[in-house]
Parts: C-alpha cells; structure tokens; sequence
C-alpha cells in the first residue's frame, strides 16, 4: 500500500466520525449549541476570572499560613 492509499484510508476514516457527530446521543446538544452574544462572552470571562482570582488566592493564603507554621 503506497502513500496515496493510506491518505486516502485516513480521510474516509476521519469523514466517517466527524459524519456521526449529529447523530449520537448528544446530537441533540450539539445542534442546540449556538455561539454565544458578546454580551454572554463577557459575563462568562468575567466570572471565570474572578474564579481563577479567588482559587489562587486561597491558595496563596493556604500556603503562606502553611511556610509560616513550618519556618517558626
């Protein structure tokens, strides 16, 4: 089997799965999905954010209380 016709294996194997995707289980999900409004994407950002600020935080808190224990 030469180069084309592997290439050409792999593209039938790959239009294959991705022609499944509307049609599983999640199907429904998928075609419900729509790109979200800008104003959507904003809050979204924003909350992630503040997230990721709060986690690190406490995380930044845990680990100064913990150094001050453990060098005392």
């Amino acid at each position: 089997m030469d180069i084309v016709d592997k290439s050409w294996e792999v593209q039938k194997d790959i239009e294959e799965c991705v022609g499944k995707i509307g049609k599983g289980k999640y199907g429904r999900v998928i075609k419900m999905a729509r790109k979200p409004t800008n104003d959507e994407y904003i809050k979204t950002v924003t909350i992630t954010g503040i997230g990721l600020l709060l986690i690190g935080g406490l995380g930044f808190l845990i680990y100064l209380i913990w150094s001050s224990i453990f060098t005392a």
